[in-house]
């Protein structure tokens, strides 16, 4: 792989993670890949994350740190370091995760051996079954998200045409999820979706991330973007339509059982409620069809039903939980 390779921007917001910051940035400068830059836009963090990305800035050319002046959110990084980029392509990567030396050299062999115009990796750390490496339609793809396999929506893990991830910046108002509303935007405009199951990207399970913190109204904000997306999708992509009222169904779910487990339960009623009007808007019998496993299937129809059958439901899931516990010690 010589020199005239095209030039991959590899874009890393940066915000509060100094505890994993370092390993990230040891797995980007030990990439295979020749042509590339690493954009570290460092969203007005407040602890010693920004000086580590300096110490690499100085003793590696390929890297590059922008100070925002104040926190502005992940979005308005990311959307920065893009405007940025000088590549031909552009790679997403979490500032807490770190991945494989071979991450940009596999998805950029991915996309011009199958002439794709979007490549997607294996990743480790969200439980997901990988399958065999193959080039998916957008609709074919949509389906994966809906059956949550083997990829999701994430913005990492994936390698974007850097025009095309100009024309689609991630969305400020989208608090949470906004990596899926700029990939629904992506595969509307793209052709061909190669997948290499090799798990090249690795998640870091972290207790203080937005995901892994209640249910809130700002994560709440998911249950909106699906509503644009399933709007949107009835009209511009109509063979996906199902398979984002099946995410819609699935985000809804995922919200009420954490809204049980988070345990106050004047705050959980009010949610539940909230929920099951949101899941008898999506609610179909093949947007339903397509959910993967039983023990989901089970509480999107529960919630659809009604609260007091999903809290029947949950009730249940947790007491044969305790015996499987129980038995295992």
């Amino acid at each position: 792989m010589g020199e005239k390779e095209a030039k991959i921007s590899v874009v890393v917001p940066v915000y509060n993670v100094e505890d994993y910051v370092e390993k990230c940035m040891a797995s980007l400068a030990a990439q295979t890949y020749p042509n590339m830059e690493v954009i570290v836009v460092d969203d007005a963090s407040t602890d010693g994350g920004g000086p580590i990305c300096e110490a690499w800035a100085a003793r590696d050319r390929r890297f590059q740190v922008l100070h925002l002046p104040e926190n502005q959110g992940l979005s308005a990084a990311r959307n920065e370091g893009v405007r940025r980029a000088a590549g031909d392509y552009v790679a997403f990567v979490d500032s807490d995760d770190y991945v494989e030396p071979g991450l940009l050299e596999t998805l950029y062999r991915a996309l011009e051996e199958t002439r794709a115009d979007i490549s997607v990796c294996g990743d480790e750390g969200l439980g997901l079954k990988p399958g065999p490496a193959r080039v998916l339609t957008p609709a074919e793809t949509a389906r994966c998200l809906a059956e949550r396999s083997p990829f999701l929506w994430t913005a990492w893990g994936k390698l974007f045409p850097a025009e095309l991830a100009r024309r689609i910046p991630f969305d400020r108002s989208a608090l949470c999820c906004e990596d899926l509303l700029f990939f629904y935007q992506a595969l509307k405009r793209a052709g061909r979706i190669a997948y290499v199951p090799a798990p090249l990207y690795h998640y870091v399970f972290r207790e203080g991330s937005l995901i892994h913190h209640g249910v809130t109204e700002k994560r709440c904000t998911v249950l909106s973007v699906l509503d644009r997306i399933c709007e949107d999708a009835a009209i511009a992509f109509p063979e996906a339509e199902l398979c984002f009222r099946q995410v819609a169904l699935d985000a809804a779910a995922r919200l009420a059982m954490q809204a049980l487990e988070d345990g106050a339960d004047g705050s959980a009623r009010d949610y539940l409620r909230r929920f099951q009007e949101y899941t008898r808007r999506h609610f179909g019998w093949q947007a339903w069809g397509l959910c993967p496993d039983g023990k989901s299937r089970a509480a999107e129809l529960a919630l659809w039903a009604g609260t007091p059958v999903f809290r029947a439901m949950a009730a249940l899931y947790r007491q044969i939980k305790r015996v499987r516990k129980s038995g295992t010690e």
